[in-house]
This record gives structure tokens, C-alpha cells and sequence, in this order.
């Protein structure tokens, strides 16, 4: 018996939603050579279904190229920080290890500068990070690329430099020197000569503003106005010397430390201070803020660095440092920095909670003693200036990995420097935008009509607290047979209290009508008084 195959004719199974291949985008699909688009999907029979799938296909492949092109542009980098195996320590790590550990173009942003017969030095970073502003105590004044280890300016001042401050831009720095405040420009030309500001002692310049601040030995305040060299104002703060200065990037208030303890925060529209705050029980040596505002870290001679928050004025921890705090710094991430002595401790998350353990720390060579700090802008890098010298510290996760080109470009180019300058200007605020709640600018005042309905609401709710008052002076008698209950006394309370208000509202109605007729009685008088000739024109 033969025993033949039966080859039966495979129908096609009907494409469905459900059924169809999965939609890849051009850079996952792999097309033989000479392919094209539409032969990938020929196997199925209905046109419209096939032309749906084609121009679905097309769209998520130029969604994905665009998604590809705008991760590459804008997909924001983390921070990273130094991470410890097993019983290692990261406070433990020297600057030797991580140098060791890094790239060639990071291992050279640590450096040292010998310099120590010109010291102690003071450090400033333009706000873009590329360029570092040198002061030396016995008059060196130097400007650097410093990424590049390029020298842009150099020169001596043959005079006591106290602090240095970058401008808006590069271009122009102030300098804190014996007598006055001077401005050069990038090729070391003196420019200004400010004698309005006598015997400086510490400078810091408010950049949405366009204003140099400065504080002297003999504790005045002054502004200046670098777009239009007016002197804006000046405050007595009567409370001695002061040495200690920075400015809250948040909200353009100073905060100034004082010999007292006190740290008060000023603005240049009132003479006084806009808060007065008693941080330590000995002198304040240096006050550091946050970018975002809320917190204030502050340091004095008790050997106390103190962590505060702003909007409510009050301290959050407390950490005792080896000796007095000369230098306090935070960087844009939050790492906190302090300078004591020759040894640099820089805390990680101390801001948010108190931490047991320093994240990094560091010693100065030779015994040199600190003298200031400043983490530079967009990179880890912590600019040290002390008696001997500059030191450049690599600390990973300081600085902020994305930057914003309309706030900061550390790439731009010179027409871009041109350009942004030109726009800061426009951008300039007034100084009387300056205050300790930035967000009431924005705010929308009330009118006199908001003023008297909120003027009535507040006499309403005194009237019916005066009919309360009146109907609880009312004595009720004391009823039996079931109508003395608490309820029925409840109610009566209440029929009183609305007894008192209509009291009060008929009072005030027939207060009404008498004034009016008061008022007809002497229009009557006054109208009566007039000729014959003119009584047809009056009104009845």
C-alpha cells in the first residue's frame, strides 16, 4: 500500500497589530546590500497596512537619530567622588595617589607655586574658571591661564596687597592695596584709582548688580558702581574693624564677621543691618555661603566652624577644627573647605548632616600656613594661597559637571566674551532689587480696593466678636422641666449672640438715615437762600 505525502498549501497567517515584527530604528536594522526600505515588509499583502508600517518605521527612526544626537548634546555627567574599598579611608588619600590615578590632563591641574618670599597670597577664579588672580601680601600681582600654565600678567606694586577680586569678566580685576582700591585691566594698565575707599581690608563684587563692595579698617561699607563709577553708598557698621566679607550668590546680601561674634547681613539700601546674628563667643575669622542660599557656614577664633541655615537663622551642626579657622570655602557641589593653619579638611555632605569624618584633608609643605581659598569654577580643583606660595589640590566632585553657556562658558570664544558682556549690562539689575527674599520683587502689591475689602473683613470679624462678647454678658434664667438642657442653653446663646448683631445693625441703619436727613435738612437751608429768579433750576 503506498503511502504518498499530502503537501497541503500554507496559507499565510492574517497580519494583525498584535502580529507584527518589532519596529526597530535605522541603527538597529540589519538590511542586506541594495535592500531598500519598502522590500522589508513585501511579504505583506495590504497596501494600506504596508504604508502605515513604512511611515511608522521612518518616524521612529528619525525620532531616535534626533533623541541620539540630543543625548550626546545635552545628557548631564555626574559627579564623581573618591570611593574607598574595604577599611581604606578617603582622608587618607594623598594628593600624590590621586594624581597617580587620574589622566594626564587632570594630573596636571595640580601644581605648586613656590613663592615664599612674597606671601601670604590671596586666590580669585574669574566665573567661567579659566583664568586665577594672584595677590601677593608684599605687592606681586599675577594673572594666569592657569590650564594651560600660561602667564598672562605680571608686575609689582610696590605696596601692601590685601585682597584681589575678578570684575564681570577677565578683562578688568580689582585690588585691595595699602591706601586704596585700584582697577587694572588683563595687561596689568592701572585703569582706576578709587579713593573713596580707604584702607580696604577685604573686597567682593556683586555681578548682577555691576557693584564693588568693600569694607575698611574702620568698619565703613561702601558700593561702587563699576558700570558708571558712582560711589552708591557707604554704611557705618560701629562695630570695629572688619576683615571678614562674602557675598550671598543667592541674594547679593554681604555678610560681614565681626570681633563680637556677630555676623550681620547688609544691603546698600539701609543703613542698618538687615539681620544681626551672634555665630561664636569669640571673633568671627570667615563666613562662606552656599550657591543656593540656605546655608551659611561660618567659622571663629573659638575653634568652632558652624553650619546655619538662613531662612531660619538657627545652627544645624557643629565641628571643632584642630586650630582657628583662617579660610572657609564652599564649593558648587557643597563640599565644604577649611583652612586651618597648614592643614586643609574639606567635608563632604556637611551641609545636609552632620558628618563624623573629614572627606579629604590635606597639609601644607614646610609648615606654610593658609591664608585663603577658592574652589574654581566647572572643575575639582581647589586653589590654595598660603605663605609660601599657590597650591592647586585636585578634589573630585567639587565642581559642577555641566555647565550653562548663557551663565558661564569656560569655551568661549572672543566675540562670545564680547557679546555676553554687552547682554550683562542689559541685564543689569537696580541695587534696590537687593534683599534678604528675592522672590518679593515678583510679588504684586495690593490695591487700595484689595485694602479696604480686607479693611472690611477685618471690621466684620471684630463686630460679630463683639456681638459674641455682648450675647455671653447675657444672663439666662434657669428654666426646669426638661428646658434647661445644655442643647436648648446652646441654642439661646446663639439666638443672643444673632439678637446682639441686630442690634448692633439697626443701630447703625437708623445712624444712616439720620445723617441723611440731616444732610437734606441743610441742602433745604442752603437751596432756600436762593432768588426767585434762579428756585425753577433747583433740584427736587
Amino acid at each position: 500500500m503506498d503511502k504518498r505525502k499530502s503537501h497541503k498549501r500554507k496559507t499565510p497567517a492574517p497580519a494583525t497589530d498584535d502580529a507584527l515584527p518589532v519596529v526597530l530604528h535605522r541603527g538597529e536594522l540589519k538590511k542586506r546590500e541594495g535592500e531598500k526600505e519598502e522590500d522589508k515588509w513585501k511579504h505583506i499583502r495590504d497596501k494600506k497596512l504596508k504604508g502605515e508600517i513604512i511611515q511608522r518605521e521612518k518616524l521612529f527612526g528619525e525620532a531616535a537619530e534626533t533623541a541620539t544626537k540630543f543625548q550626546e548634546w545635552l545628557l548631564p555627567s555626574e559627579a564623581g567622588y573618591l570611593e574607598a574599598e574595604g577599611l581604606e579611608d578617603t582622608r587618607h588619600f594623598s594628593q600624590e595617589a590621586i594624581v597617580k590615578e587620574v589622566d594626564v590632563t587632570s594630573a596636571r591641574k595640580a601644581f605648586d607655586l613656590q613663592l615664599p618670599d612674597l606671601g601670604p597670597y590671596h586666590v580669585d577664579y574669574n566665573a567661567n574658571g579659566v583664568f586665577m588672580l594672584l595677590g601677593g601680601r608684599k605687592g606681586h600681582l599675577a594673572m594666569m591661564d592657569w590650564k594651560k600654565t600660561r602667564l598672562m600678567m605680571e608686575f609689582q606694586v610696590r605696596e601692601t596687597i590685601r585682597d584681589v577680586k575678578f570684575l564681570h569678566n577677565e578683562t578688568f580685576f580689582a585690588v585691595a592695596q595699602k591706601k586704596y582700591v585700584f582697577i587694572y585691566d588683563r595687561r596689568g594698565v592701572e585703569l582706576h584709582c578709587m579713593r573713596d575707599h580707604i584702607q580696604p581690608l577685604k573686597l567682593e563684587f556683586l555681578p548682577h548688580h555691576f557693584l564693588l563692595a568693600s569694607i575698611d579698617k574702620a568698619g565703613i561699607l561702601r558700593y561702587q558702581d563699576t558700570s558708571t563709577g558712582v560711589l552708591l553708598t557707604q554704611h557705618r557698621t560701629h562695630l570695629g574693624r572688619g576683615g571678614v566679607m562674602r557675598m550671598n550668590p543667592y541674594n547679593s546680601v554681604l555678610g560681614l564677621g565681626h570681633s563680637n561674634g556677630t555676623v550681620t547681613m547688609w544691603s546698600p539700601n539701609m543703613s542698618t543691618p538687615l539681620v544681626s546674628m551672634l555665630c561664636h563667643r569669640g571673633p568671627v575669622t570667615s563666613v562662606a555661603y552656599d550657591s543656593e542660599g540656605v546655608h551659611m557656614v561660618t567659622g571663629g577664633m573659638d575653634g568652632k566652624v558652624k553650619v546655619w541655615d538662613v531662612r531660619k537663622f538657627l545652627p544645624l551642626h557643629t565641628y571643632f577644627a584642630p586650630t582657628t579657622p583662617k579660610s572657609i570655602e564652599i564649593s558648587q557641589k557643597g563640599l565644604v573647605a577649611v583652612g586651618c593653619g597648614s592643614k586643609i579638611e574639606i567635608w563632604r555632605d556637611a551641609l545636609s548632616t552632620k558628618q563624623v569624618k573629614p572627606y579629604l584633608s590635606h597639609r601644607l609643605a614646610k609648615g606654610a600656613q593658609v591664608e585663603d581659598l577658592a574652589f574654581c569654577p566647572y572643575e575639582d580643583v581647589l586653589g590654595t594661597g598660603h605663605s609660601a606660595g599657590i597650591s592647586s589640590l585636585l578634589v573630585p566632585g567639587a565642581g559642577e559637571p555641566n555647565f550653562d553657556t548663557y551663565v558661564a562658558n569656560p569655551y568661549e570664544t572672543l566675540k562670545q566674551r564680547r557679546e555676553a558682556e554687552v547682554h550683562r549690562l542689559l541685564d543689569k539689575l537696580p541695587s534696590d532689587t537687593i534683599a534678604l527674599d528675592p522672590n518679593t520683587i515678583g510679588g504684586i502689591l495690593q490695591t487700595s480696593k484689595d485694602n479696604q475689602l480686607s479693611k472690611v473683613v477685618l471690621s466684620k470679624e471684630a463686630n460679630k466678636a463683639n456681638a459674641i462678647a455682648a450675647g455671653k454678658e447675657v444672663k439666662l434664667k434657669n428654666k426646669m422641666k426638661g428646658k434647661n438642657k445644655p442643647s436648648r442653653r446652646h441654642k439661646r446663646k446663639q439666638l443672643n449672640v444673632i439678637t446682639a448683631e441686630m442690634a448692633m445693625k439697626r443701630e447703625m441703619l437708623e445712624k444712616q438715615k439720620s445723617d441723611k436727613k440731616n444732610l437734606a435738612a441743610s441742602e433745604t437751608d442752603r437751596d432756600s437762600s436762593l432768588p426767585l429768579a434762579l428756585a425753577r433750576f433747583q433740584r427736587k
